[in-house]
């Protein structure tokens, strides 16, 4: 042990903030930096839901024009990849025992992953392909600043699930953002043939081996805490799932990629797979949960029927494609939409689990106790539960609007559905920042009123 020197303070382990609450493990970091990717992600479902509003028609002729692409990059990137870089600068520490290596590379990598987020989309909706480049550049800044940062604690041996998931899903970013370089690449020179089947392998790995097993490890995590459930014995569908998905995705991807038809069939089996561990090990949770059936509850389990939809609008596409080249490719853009519907609606729903505990502490630290009524501040306090609910009308009732639309050719159902991401995104941020901003407003003009007092108490 070293000795503390008078006026000295001792050097304080990475992602420590001043008032930590007790209980909070010491590597976490501080609330405003998972809290700054979530509050981004919502704003990034607003301009997803815009411009899904704006590229309604060509959404019908081409799924594959720029202005689709665009939108469906501000849905990718500027919100569900947004919200998973969020959770995994909160929940990394937490599983590992790690902390991160450094605060300041974390607020880096919002940073540049924002501005990427965004450049890019707005590069291909305009056609400035300087734009596309710089975001491009940013992007792949953002995800080297993310590895740098979560190396250390992901080298962690012997954690189970989650960490084995985690790191594949690291993996399956680096190699999303190269299938990324190479589009940027060829917009400018146009050196190979960016076919539907090349988007589509693409999407594969941005969906599954990076988005969606990032999910499935961290919900490893998070449902026995939600749930309250504890599942006696081993747990193999949560080893199945981590294996399984992104073995899944380096048969499909490739087989997509090289027009390699029995590939592409073992990788989509395998695939179907891991998908179906991840939802056996939710109905184990749920089975094994004594917390009684909530909206938190319903979110899940919706999201996880979007997986079923999703697979099945998958296979009808390649059951038509052959025969009608474009109502398939209409019902591959659908399958996209509901795989994706099944991380939103994820994103959406733990949310309102997540924010509300990471805000608690930081509520904490700053010397807020009471809730709104008065008692002993509690997670539940801090966000409006009836427009919760309205919330989980409006993200199922999207993607549901956009799946048919995209499905059937409907014009007026993608508008619809992009109407209802942007209330969902602006009512997700109001209703989880209006009561904790109040209760912190009210704590420092408490402070302020006092103050004065107690200065005249101690003058006379």
């Amino acid at each position: 042990m070293t000795a503390e020197l008078p006026g000295v303070k001792a050097p304080q382990p990475t992602g420590s903030w001043a008032g930590r609450p007790a209980g909070v493990p010491s590597g976490v970091p501080p609330p405003s930096v998972p809290l700054a990717f979530l509050a981004a992600a919502s704003f990034g479902l607003v301009a997803c839901g815009t411009a899904l509003i704006w590229a309604r028609t060509a959404g019908v002729t081409d799924p594959t024009d720029d202005s689709v692409v665009a939108a469906a990059h501000l849905g990718m990137l500027a919100t569900l990849s947004m919200g998973v870089l969020g959770a995994l600068h909160q929940f990394t520490p937490v599983v590992t025992g790690r902390s991160l290596r450094s605060v300041r590379l974390a607020r880096a990598t919002f940073l540049a992953w924002l501005g990427g987020a965004w450049l890019l989309p707005y590069g291909f909706a305009t056609k400035h392909e300087g734009v596309v480049e710089a975001g491009g550049f940013l992007s792949a800044l953002a995800l080297t600043l993310l590895v740098v940062n979560l190396w250390a604690p992901l080298s962690a041996r012997g954690k189970g699930p989650p960490v084995t998931g985690l790191r594949f899903a690291l993996g399956g970013f680096v190699v999303t953002a190269c299938f990324g370089v190479f589009y940027v690449t060829d917009r400018r020179g146009n050196w190979f043939d960016l076919s539907g089947h090349i988007v589509l392998a693409h999407a594969v790995v941005g969906l599954f081996a990076w988005l969606g097993l990032a999910y499935v490890s961290v919900a490893e995590k998070l449902w026995p805490i939600f749930f309250l459930a504890h599942v006696p014995g081993k747990r193999r569908a949560g080893w199945v799932a981590v294996w399984a998905v992104p073995s899944g995705v380096a048969l499909l991807s490739p087989g997509l990629l090289v027009g390699l038809g029995p590939l592409a069939w073992a990788g989509a089996a395998v695939l179907a797979a891991g998908l179906g561990a991840h939802l056996v090990s939710l109905m184990t949770y749920v089975r094994h949960r004594r917390r009684k059936a909530d909206l938190h509850l319903l979110f899940v389990v919706t999201s996880s029927l979007w997986i079923i939809v999703g697979a099945g609008l998958a296979l009808s596409a390649v059951l038509v494609m052959g025969r009608h080249h474009h109502e398939g490719e209409a019902l591959v853009a659908a399958a996209v939409v509901a795989s994706g519907g099944w991380l939103l609606q994820a994103l959406v729903g733990h949310a309102h689990k997540v924010v509300p505990f990471i805000v608690w502490s930081a509520l904490r630290s700053r010397g807020v106790e009471k809730g709104p009524s008065g008692k002993p501040l509690m997670f539940a306090d801090l966000y409006d539960h009836r427009w919760a609910a309205v919330t989980y009308g409006l993200v199922t009732a999207g993607v549901a609007a956009v799946c048919v639309g995209f499905a059937a050719s409907f014009a007026a159902a993608i508008a619809m559905g992009g109407g209802l991401f942007v209330a969902t995104g602006l009512i997700v941020a109001a209703n989880l920042s209006i009561t904790p901003n109040r209760l912190l407003a009210a704590a420092r003009g408490s402070v302020g009123i006092t103050r004065p007092d107690e200065q005249k108490l101690k003058s006379t």
